[in-house]
């Protein structure tokens, strides 16, 4: 970022500029040439600085310079008010010769001879350029009115409030005057600053000025932000801003504008010549403006990147180093089976072979380069059993089925009928052997989709008369008597919103609107610990891919990390400005990414808690993640009926894909990552060629440096296939590991 030079706010910085004003009074002349006066005259904090102008000599002085120049210029009315601001006597304005013209050099203690050189000094600190003061004296008193009124503001508690819509007008009328390629960037400005300075009239009570000043410019607005000013129009008085989290977060955090050098110099010329420092003061204060040298972007361009509560993600934030490789598969031998499929293919021998090579060999040997350490987080150890469902994973790896544009996945779609309790969350188990469904009746229910029946561990008396030596041990400790093709699990007291299975089917967690995550026993089918930690409902969870650890989201806004053996969150990470209500493990357990009703998908890194990205884009809250098997690329949807694709290691949006017409709610990769498959509200499946959509990338073209993203309207090329349910919008997606597509939802007649 640029630093503050010989007093010129070169480009707004980083820092948080607080609102209380600095010691020095209003005469800091130290880096607030460029702007007139640092504090925000909506801060109520300002008042502050009214008592303490009177108090050292030089701010006296100052004052007194501009008590001066308004008074030449035939304004008393105004000297009047400023004077009795600033707590100053009457007399304290009388000079040697009664006017402001007479020259001379012995004046009273305290007055000012608007003639000398240390006067003029003076007087360049208060006005922001030697132009306009120039040209002052030389306007008519009318004219001048509105400029004298912005010197005034930044002494009174807040601007006038009949000029905020000469202010918004005028800012308006000028970005709507220059050229195309500025034009597109500055628009940008437009949206935080209705708000802010919307939440400025409210916050001091002028509900008319407000309502006018709503009514006049919200239509204006980008369509995106709807939503968001339909919240805004609601809040007409102070203390309704007291219990509005969300709108506390957009004056505490900062509105993040991605905005050309020659753009942003534009702008401040502007504000600057004009004296404006109503908006500039939001600008320095609510704005966090990302310069970048180079061309401006186009309005597509910046469309593309925008809509989320708190404007883009600043470049820095997606510089960071993400470890997105997968982890080395550890070494397992391969049995070899007499009954290999020889029917299917003569020769056995080769078949026999190949699965070792395709699912060990590769991956076993050479370490991926993006790959953080097998160490770097603790990754519980392999059971005897996790070794044996490796090893069946990676015999029906080998009766896969190839995917591609010529050759899509059947789809198998599993309607819930008669779900009169609300069917709100699903998820299949990896080997898709057992489906379970989460409900608004407070229930769990699991269901086994294979012949194989659920039953549960005999009692302790029981066990007891067991052979433990026996080979068929594990079949014994099951009770046939309890053999059911649905288990209901209670235990909440609201709805259930998210649930997921370990990768080893021992457990499945839900998360519910009583603020608990439940971890469940699927050998017990009971209810083995209650994690408490969030307030409010919890939105969704996620087991990681090697077990063990899982994420959770709600509306405290907050994602915390637990271990399924403490209590307590590991991590909480903290960062998003409303609810979380999409959470995924990255393929090598060491990122989450979580998406947000504020429009932004963020990935944080597990071992230091650190957000490593943030993505945004999307114009509508985020419902479904889904990384890529390779773990380079993110796909999210969300009720903009969008999905979005993201590159991890650039931190870059690389396309979009359009075609729903309702919510996309979920999202999943083919085993090979070939084919993206999307379902959604609006009842159809959409199979996209998830291959061409990132193999056409060059990553050389990524313009990292300047965030510009050119994307493709290719989604009719990518678009692989649509498939309509009866009347059944889609909320759960699932590969097979033999890549069989299954969808799932609750049919709605």
């Amino acid at each position: 970022m640029a630093a503050v030079q010989g007093g010129q706010v070169d480009a707004v910085e980083e820092k948080d500029i607080k609102t209380e004003p600095s010691n020095d009074g209003c005469g800091n002349n130290n880096a607030n040439d460029g702007r007139l006066l640092s504090t925000s005259p909506g801060s109520s904090s300002s008042t502050g600085s009214n008592k303490s102008t009177a108090g050292a000599p030089e701010d006296q002085q100052t004052l007194l310079a501009v008590l001066q120049f308004l008074r030449k210029n035939k304004l008393s009315e105004s000297v009047e008010i400023l004077r009795r601001e600033a707590g100053l006597p009457e007399d304290s304005l009388d000079l040697k010769g009664g006017d402001s013209s007479g020259a001379g050099s012995g004046g009273a203690a305290g007055s000012v001879d608007l003639e000398g050189g240390d006067a003029s000094s003076l007087l360049s600190r208060v006005t922001s350029s030697s132009s306009a003061v120039a040209q002052a004296p030389t306007k008519a008193a009318g004219e001048d009115q509105p400029d004298v009124n912005v010197v005034l503001s930044a002494y009174s508690q807040q601007g006038d409030p009949p000029l905020y819509q000469v202010y918004y007008s005028g800012l308006k009328r000028f970005i709507e005057s220059v050229l195309d390629c500025h034009r597109a960037e500055l628009s940008q400005v437009f949206y935080p600053l209705f708000v802010h300075m919307y939440l400025e009239l409210v916050y001091n009570n002028h509900e008319s000025e407000a309502k006018a000043f709503f009514e006049k410019f919200s239509g204006d607005q980008e369509c995106y932000y709807a939503d968001d000013l339909r919240v805004l129009s609601s809040l007409s008085k102070r203390e309704h801003m007291r219990g509005n989290e969300t709108l506390l977060d957009f004056r505490t955090s900062k509105f993040v504008l991605r905005i050309s050098r020659d753009s942003y110099q534009l702008l401040k010329r502007h504000l600057q010549e004009r004296q404006n420092n109503q908006i500039w003061n939001i600008i320095q204060e609510h704005l966090y403006i990302d310069i970048f040298d180079g061309m401006p972007r186009s309005k597509g361009q910046i469309d593309t990147m925008s809509g989320s509560l708190a404007g883009e993600g600043k470049r820095e934030a997606n510089k960071a180093k993400v470890y997105y490789g997968l982890l080395k598969e550890p070494e397992i031998e391969l049995p070899l089976d007499d009954e290999d499929e020889e029917a299917e293919n003569e020769e056995g021998k080769p078949k026999k072979k190949k699965p070792k090579k395709d699912s060990m060999g590769s991956k076993s040997k050479k370490q991926d380069p993006n790959a953080p350490s097998q160490t770097r987080i603790p990754l519980p150890e392999l059971k005897d059993s996790d070794k044996l469902d490796k090893i069946m994973y990676m015999k029906e790896a080998t009766k896969r089925i190839r995917l591609g544009p010529d050759n899509l996945p059947s789809i198998c779609f599993y309607s819930f009928l008669n779900a009169y309790q609300g069917l709100t969350a699903v998820d299949f188990t990896d080997d898709s052997s057992l489906i379970a469904g989460g409900f608004a009746d407070s229930t769990v229910r699991v269901w086994s989709v294979t012949p194989k029946k659920l039953r549960k561990v005999k009692s302790a008396a029981d066990l007891n008369l067991i052979d433990k030596e026996s080979d068929d041990v594990l079949e014994r400790i099951m009770d046939e008597k309890t053999a059911s093709e649905l288990k209901v699990l209670y235990g909440h007291s609201g709805p259930v919103y998210g649930i997921s299975f370990s990768p080893d089917r021992n457990y499945l967690l839900s998360s519910s609107e009583d603020g608990t995550v439940r971890l469940w026993s699927l050998q017990t089918f009971t209810c083995l610990v209650g994690y408490k930690g969030h307030n409010y409902p919890v939105w969704d969870t996620h087991f990681s891919p090697h077990g063990y650890y899982f994420i959770s989201g709600g509306h405290d806004r907050v994602a915390r990390l637990w271990a399924t053996d403490h209590y307590q969150p590991l991590r909480m990470f903290s960062g998003h400005l409303a609810d979380i209500t999409s959470t995924r493990f990255h393929p090598n357990s060491n990122y989450v990414a979580t998406g947000s009703s504020d429009r932004t998908i963020r990935l944080w890194d597990v071992l230091s808690g650190n957000c490593v990205r943030i993505f945004t884009g999307h114009k509508g809250p985020i419902h479904a993640l889904a990384f890529s098997p390779n773990g380079k690329f993110l796909a999210s949807g969300a009720t903009d009926s969008r999905v979005l694709l993201w590159d991890i290691g650039h931190g870059l949006m690389i396309g979009e894909l359009k075609g729903h017409t309702d919510t996309v709610y979920s999202l999943r990769f083919s085993r090979d990552g070939e084919i993206l498959a999307s379902g959604s509200m609006d009842n159809t499946v959409r199979l996209w060629n998830a291959t061409k959509a990132f193999d056409d990338l060059e990553t050389d073209d990524f313009t990292a440096a300047t965030g510009h993203v050119h994307l493709q309207d290719n989604s009719q090329e990518l678009l692989l296939g649509t498939y309509m349910s009866k009347s059944t919008p889609v909320i759960h997606l699932h590969f097979t590991r033999r890549n069989l597509l299954l969808a799932a939802g609750a049919y709605n007649p």
